[in-house]
């Protein structure tokens, strides 16, 4: 069995299917069909499906030309779960969220693959790409498959290969970035490889399932830490008056030994304000209580009340209180030059802004309409920055430093500027650092 699978595989006579067509999914199945293969994308939100089929992207970095080139070619998309078992692959990228108790929410996973498992067949390879705790795939997902009476390393296989997706980044695409693939067991391992072997051009791998979960957890752990020290250096240096970005472009000019990070508002995007949580969760089942991590976490968690009191601060100079002020938040995605808002920290500051009584609006270019979302709710639409709208708010604040904005007008317009990002050098007359 697993040798026709990987020769299938190999031979690109296999299909693929992609479940979760969000920022992980869509350019993944668009790098499937381009090497070749018969790809069907599924995804329970119908809007995406109508999009697909009509040739419109719903991602901003994603141009709509390459989702009709892909619609040319084998792609098929839909809703309908049953066309599971027309795969020979199926590798699932769905969101792993945190609950109202900072606990791991698999619900999206778990959800998924009970629609799956009554169409799984033998001939067929399960890879989970959603970033988890250490043990998921074996605990979770290996009962569910083995429910279904078949043999996994045998009949079916197992794999997890989590996503390295950076949205906006245009110095890495899917093809070029390495990916890490564990096995259920040593065939597993080989399917896997098969299996993205003939799309990426780097595959890595790994011991087990296990290693390969804990492994995407440690680059954003890693990445988590860094932040939170760099967060905690900037409230020091603030306090000192010293420029923290004059501070840390000096020591990036060592040529071993240092990486920079940046300072901002809080953490944004789905992986870093999330995955570390998603380890102290299980680390706890070991006896183990992982401080360093945690307090990172505290410190990043706690830069948007910082940000709020410079804003009060700032408020202060120009003899405002925060209550009946209108406050312009410049950029609600949770980084520059992209469209993505997943657990963007401007809709945080946005959300505490409005507590404190302040009439809050905003302007994004890469987000004209303030979407939907899971847990926050507002009714704007992105304002144009002409110099006479600056004018008319009490403060603007830069939350996320597109490169698209005018950041010489903003300040030369806006009664007092607030800026989380570092974008101004100057802090003098009416800018304020945050």
């Amino acid at each position: 069995m697993k040798n026709t699978l990987v020769e299938r595989l190999n031979s690109k006579r296999a299909v693929i299917g992609i479940v979760g067509l969000g920022y992980v999914g869509l350019p993944l199945l668009l790098r499937y069909v381009d090497v070749g293969y018969h790809v069907i994308g599924f995804d329970i939100d119908q809007s995406k499906i109508d999009a697909l089929r009509q040739g419109r992207t719903y991602i901003e970095h994603i141009p709509s030309a390459q989702i009709q080139a892909a619609a040319s070619g084998n792609l098929e998309v839909t809703t309908d779960f049953s066309r599971a078992k027309e795969a020979d692959a199926l590798i699932i990228c769905v969101p792993t969220p945190l609950n109202r108790y900072r606990e791991p929410d698999l619900s999206f996973v778990l959800g998924t693959v009970d629609a799956l498992i009554p169409h799984l067949r033998p001939g067929q390879v399960l890879s989970l790409e959603s970033t988890t705790y250490p043990g998921t795939t074996e605990e979770e997902l290996l009962p569910r498959i083995e429910s279904r009476g078949l043999t996994v390393g045998q009949e079916v296989f197992l794999v997890f290969s989590p996503e390295r997706e950076d949205p906006g980044n245009t110095d890495f695409s899917t093809r070029t970035i390495p990916k890490i693939c564990g096995g259920h067991t040593a065939a597993c391992l080989d399917v896997g490889m098969a299996l993205y072997g003939a799309a990426i051009d780097t595959v890595v791998p790994v011991s087990s399932t296990r290693a390969a979960e804990l492994t995407k957890l440690l680059e954003n752990i890693h990445r988590a830490v860094n932040i939170g020290l760099v967060n905690e250096m900037k409230i020091v240096a603030d306090r000192m008056n010293i420029d923290i970005h004059e501070v840390i472009s000096a020591a990036a000019t060592k040529p071993f030994g240092f990486v920079p990070y940046y300072p901002g508002p809080g953490l944004g995007g789905h992986c870093i304000p999330i995955d570390p949580f998603y380890l102290t969760w299980k680390a706890r089942e070991y006896g183990l209580h992982t401080r360093f991590i945690e307090l990172a976490g505290e410190i990043n968690s706690s830069m948007p009340d910082y940000v709020i009191e410079k804003v009060i601060g700032a408020l202060n100079q120009v003899k405002r209180s925060v209550r009946g002020s209108k406050i312009l938040v410049l950029g609600i995605a949770y980084k520059k030059n992209v469209d993505d808002m997943r657990e963007s920290p401007s809709v945080v500051l946005m959300e505490k802004l409005r507590a404190l009584g302040a009439e809050v609006a905003y302007s994004d270019p890469h987000v004209p309409v303030f979407p939907k979302m899971r847990e926050h709710s507002f009714d704007l639409r992105s304002v144009d920055l002409s110099a006479s709208e600056i004018g008319r708010y009490d403060c603007v604040l830069v939350a996320t430093d597109h490169d698209r904005f005018d950041y010489d007008q903003i300040r030369k317009c806006a009664k007092v500027v607030v800026d989380t990002r570092g974008r101004y050098r100057q802090a003098a007359g009416n800018l304020v650092k945050a």
